[in-house]
Protein backbone atom coordinates (compact mmCIF):
# COMPACT_ATOMS: atom_id res chain seq x y z
CA UNK A 1 0.00 0.00 0.00
CA UNK A 2 1.10 3.43 -1.00
CA UNK A 3 2.30 5.85 1.72
CA UNK A 4 1.15 9.46 0.91
CA UNK A 5 1.97 10.87 4.05
CA UNK A 6 5.73 11.92 3.34
CA UNK A 7 7.65 13.31 5.45
CA UNK A 8 8.16 16.96 5.05
CA UNK A 9 11.82 19.41 6.74
CA UNK A 10 11.57 23.06 5.94
CA UNK A 11 15.04 24.14 6.95
CA UNK A 12 16.24 27.33 6.83
CA UNK A 13 19.76 28.04 5.93
CA UNK A 14 22.09 30.92 6.20
CA UNK A 15 24.20 32.62 3.45
CA UNK A 16 27.08 35.07 4.90
CA UNK A 17 30.54 36.01 4.57
CA UNK A 18 32.31 39.09 2.93
CA UNK A 19 30.97 41.42 0.15
CA UNK A 20 31.89 40.27 -3.21
CA UNK A 21 33.07 36.32 -1.79
CA UNK A 22 30.09 35.16 -4.35
CA UNK A 23 27.27 34.41 -1.98
CA UNK A 24 24.69 35.20 -4.51
CA UNK A 25 26.13 33.25 -7.16
CA UNK A 26 26.16 29.64 -5.17
CA UNK A 27 22.69 30.06 -4.50
CA UNK A 28 21.84 31.00 -7.92
CA UNK A 29 23.52 27.62 -9.02
CA UNK A 30 22.31 25.51 -6.37
CA UNK A 31 18.85 26.83 -7.12
CA UNK A 32 18.63 27.68 -10.75
CA UNK A 33 21.65 25.82 -12.30
CA UNK A 34 23.12 28.90 -13.68
CA UNK A 35 25.66 31.65 -13.08
CA UNK A 36 26.32 35.55 -14.29
CA UNK A 37 29.15 37.10 -14.59
CA UNK A 38 27.64 40.31 -13.86
CA UNK A 39 28.43 41.44 -10.45
CA UNK A 40 25.52 43.06 -8.33
CA UNK A 41 25.83 43.86 -4.84
CA UNK A 42 22.35 42.03 -2.49
CA UNK A 43 20.84 44.98 -1.20
CA UNK A 44 18.99 43.66 2.35
CA UNK A 45 18.30 39.76 2.05
CA UNK A 46 17.23 37.68 -0.96
CA UNK A 47 15.53 34.37 -0.35
CA UNK A 48 15.65 30.87 -2.63
CA UNK A 49 13.89 28.10 -2.35
CA UNK A 50 15.29 24.46 -3.39
CA UNK A 51 13.39 21.41 -2.61
CA UNK A 52 14.83 18.34 -2.24
CA UNK A 53 13.77 14.67 -2.65
CA UNK A 54 15.90 12.89 0.45
CA UNK A 55 15.54 9.54 1.36
CA UNK A 56 11.91 8.97 0.88
CA UNK A 57 11.20 12.47 2.21
CA UNK A 58 11.27 16.37 1.54
CA UNK A 59 13.15 18.38 1.84
CA UNK A 60 12.68 22.40 1.34
CA UNK A 61 15.76 24.71 1.96
CA UNK A 62 14.90 28.30 2.35
CA UNK A 63 18.24 30.28 1.90
CA UNK A 64 18.42 33.38 3.01
CA UNK A 65 21.27 35.47 1.05
CA UNK A 66 22.05 38.26 3.79
CA UNK A 67 23.88 41.47 3.60
CA UNK A 68 23.57 43.71 6.51
CA UNK A 69 24.67 47.06 7.84
CA UNK A 70 25.70 49.17 11.02
CA UNK A 71 22.18 50.90 11.86
CA UNK A 72 20.09 49.83 8.86
CA UNK A 73 16.59 47.86 8.57
CA UNK A 74 14.18 46.33 6.23
CA UNK A 75 11.79 48.35 4.78
CA UNK A 76 10.48 45.98 2.42
CA UNK A 77 10.42 42.09 2.44
CA UNK A 78 8.12 39.07 0.88
CA UNK A 79 8.45 35.18 1.10
CA UNK A 80 8.03 34.02 -2.86
CA UNK A 81 5.43 30.91 -3.04
CA UNK A 82 6.51 27.83 -5.05
CA UNK A 83 9.79 25.50 -5.65
CA UNK A 84 12.12 27.77 -7.11
CA UNK A 85 12.05 31.16 -5.87
CA UNK A 86 14.03 34.30 -5.45
CA UNK A 87 13.16 37.53 -3.05
CA UNK A 88 14.08 40.39 -1.80
CA UNK A 89 14.20 42.85 1.29
CA UNK A 90 15.10 46.39 0.62
CA UNK A 91 17.33 48.30 3.42
CA UNK A 92 17.61 51.85 3.84
CA UNK A 93 21.71 51.64 4.27
CA UNK A 94 23.13 48.69 1.32
CA UNK A 95 26.72 48.59 2.03
CA UNK A 96 27.27 45.04 4.06
CA UNK A 97 28.87 45.90 7.33
CA UNK A 98 30.05 43.17 9.71
CA UNK A 99 29.34 44.46 13.24
CA UNK A 100 25.76 44.85 13.74
CA UNK A 101 24.34 41.86 12.38
CA UNK A 102 20.86 41.45 14.06
CA UNK A 103 19.17 38.72 15.40
CA UNK A 104 15.81 38.93 13.65
CA UNK A 105 18.15 37.76 10.33
CA UNK A 106 19.21 34.47 12.37
CA UNK A 107 16.33 33.77 14.38
CA UNK A 108 14.87 29.53 13.31
CA UNK A 109 17.88 29.42 11.22
CA UNK A 110 19.33 25.01 11.29
CA UNK A 111 22.44 25.77 9.20
CA UNK A 112 24.68 28.10 7.47
CA UNK A 113 27.25 28.17 4.82
CA UNK A 114 30.12 31.08 5.38
CA UNK A 115 31.91 32.02 2.24
CA UNK A 116 35.24 33.35 1.67
CA UNK A 117 36.49 34.25 -1.59
CA UNK A 118 40.26 32.43 -2.43
CA UNK A 119 41.36 35.07 -4.08
CA UNK A 120 41.10 37.29 -1.50
CA UNK A 121 42.76 36.46 2.02
CA UNK A 122 41.26 39.36 4.29
CA UNK A 123 37.66 37.43 3.23
CA UNK A 124 39.25 34.52 4.94
CA UNK A 125 40.61 36.64 7.98
CA UNK A 126 37.18 37.50 8.90
CA UNK A 127 35.61 34.18 9.19
CA UNK A 128 36.60 33.42 12.54
CA UNK A 129 34.38 36.45 13.14
CA UNK A 130 31.17 35.70 11.07
CA UNK A 131 31.17 31.84 13.24
CA UNK A 132 31.87 33.98 16.41
CA UNK A 133 28.56 36.73 15.76
CA UNK A 134 26.99 33.35 14.44
CA UNK A 135 27.31 31.55 17.60
CA UNK A 136 26.75 34.42 19.83
CA UNK A 137 23.52 34.97 17.96
CA UNK A 138 21.88 31.58 17.41
CA UNK A 139 22.25 28.35 18.37
CA UNK A 140 19.41 24.84 18.56
CA UNK A 141 16.97 24.38 21.10
CA UNK A 142 19.36 21.61 22.64
CA UNK A 143 21.79 24.82 22.85
CA UNK A 144 24.03 23.53 20.84
CA UNK A 145 25.33 25.41 17.35
CA UNK A 146 23.92 25.29 14.18
CA UNK A 147 25.94 23.15 11.41
CA UNK A 148 28.14 25.60 9.47
CA UNK A 149 29.59 24.44 6.56
CA UNK A 150 32.73 27.18 5.46
CA UNK A 151 32.83 27.32 1.30
CA UNK A 152 36.36 28.22 -0.06
CA UNK A 153 34.62 29.48 -3.12
CA UNK A 154 36.14 31.08 -6.38
CA UNK A 155 38.72 27.97 -6.66
CA UNK A 156 38.37 27.89 -10.67
CA UNK A 157 40.23 31.33 -10.52
CA UNK A 158 43.49 30.08 -8.52
CA UNK A 159 44.50 31.42 -5.05
CA UNK A 160 44.53 28.18 -3.54
CA UNK A 161 47.41 29.07 -1.42
CA UNK A 162 44.52 29.49 1.39
CA UNK A 163 43.09 25.91 0.71
CA UNK A 164 45.88 24.33 -0.16
CA UNK A 165 46.75 22.28 3.08
CA UNK A 166 43.87 20.18 3.89
CA UNK A 167 45.41 18.83 6.89
CA UNK A 168 45.23 22.47 8.51
CA UNK A 169 41.96 23.63 6.55
CA UNK A 170 40.69 20.67 8.36
CA UNK A 171 42.38 21.38 11.41
CA UNK A 172 40.98 24.95 11.08
CA UNK A 173 37.28 23.79 11.15
CA UNK A 174 37.64 21.27 13.83
CA UNK A 175 39.22 24.72 15.72
CA UNK A 176 36.15 26.85 14.87
CA UNK A 177 33.26 24.56 14.99
CA UNK A 178 32.64 23.82 11.28
CA UNK A 179 31.32 20.42 10.54
CA UNK A 180 32.81 20.52 6.72
CA UNK A 181 34.64 22.71 4.08
CA UNK A 182 33.98 22.47 0.72
CA UNK A 183 36.02 24.64 -2.09
CA UNK A 184 33.16 25.56 -4.46
CA UNK A 185 32.73 27.10 -8.35
CA UNK A 186 29.65 28.96 -8.95
CA UNK A 187 31.16 29.52 -12.53
CA UNK A 188 32.32 26.13 -13.03
CA UNK A 189 29.74 24.57 -10.44
CA UNK A 190 32.09 22.65 -8.58
CA UNK A 191 31.01 20.96 -5.23
CA UNK A 192 27.68 23.23 -4.75
CA UNK A 193 25.39 20.31 -4.54
CA UNK A 194 27.84 18.24 -2.21
CA UNK A 195 28.80 21.26 0.21
CA UNK A 196 24.31 21.28 0.62
CA UNK A 197 24.24 17.38 0.63
CA UNK A 198 26.71 17.92 3.95
CA UNK A 199 25.04 20.57 5.58
CA UNK A 200 21.42 18.99 4.69
CA UNK A 201 22.96 15.73 6.57
CA UNK A 202 24.01 17.38 9.30
CA UNK A 203 20.75 19.55 9.99
CA UNK A 204 18.93 15.75 9.95
CA UNK A 205 20.98 14.78 12.37
CA UNK A 206 20.97 17.31 14.74
CA UNK A 207 17.22 17.33 14.28
CA UNK A 208 16.96 13.70 15.18
CA UNK A 209 18.67 14.23 18.19
CA UNK A 210 16.72 16.93 19.70
CA UNK A 211 14.19 14.72 18.94
CA UNK A 212 15.75 11.58 20.38
CA UNK A 213 16.21 13.59 23.66
CA UNK A 214 12.47 14.55 24.39
CA UNK A 215 12.17 11.14 24.99
CA UNK A 216 14.52 9.71 27.03
CA UNK A 217 13.21 6.19 27.44
CA UNK A 218 14.26 5.63 23.69
CA UNK A 219 17.73 4.21 22.90
CA UNK A 220 18.81 4.32 19.21
CA UNK A 221 21.83 2.78 18.73
CA UNK A 222 24.21 5.15 17.16
CA UNK A 223 27.90 4.67 14.95
CA UNK A 224 31.08 5.33 16.75
CA UNK A 225 32.91 6.14 13.45
CA UNK A 226 29.99 8.73 12.48
CA UNK A 227 31.48 11.04 15.98
CA UNK A 228 33.11 14.12 14.88
CA UNK A 229 32.91 13.30 10.96
CA UNK A 230 33.10 15.56 8.51
CA UNK A 231 32.65 15.85 5.08
CA UNK A 232 35.63 18.09 3.70
CA UNK A 233 38.15 15.59 2.79
CA UNK A 234 36.01 13.19 0.67
CA UNK A 235 34.76 16.37 -1.31
CA UNK A 236 37.68 18.76 -1.95
CA UNK A 237 37.98 19.61 -5.59
CA UNK A 238 41.65 19.18 -6.74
Amino acid sequence: MQNNHTKEHLFKILVIGDLGVGKTSIIKRYVHQNFSPNYRATIGVDFALKVLNWDQETVRLQLWDIAVSASSHVSQTHICQGDVDICRGIEHDGQERFGNMTRVYYREAMGAFIVFDVTRPASFEAITKWKEDLDSKLSLANGKHVATVLLANKCDQGGDVLTNNGIKMEQFCQENGFVGWYETSAKENINIDEAANCLVKHIIASENDMLQAEVPDTITPQLENDKGRTCSSCFRSQ
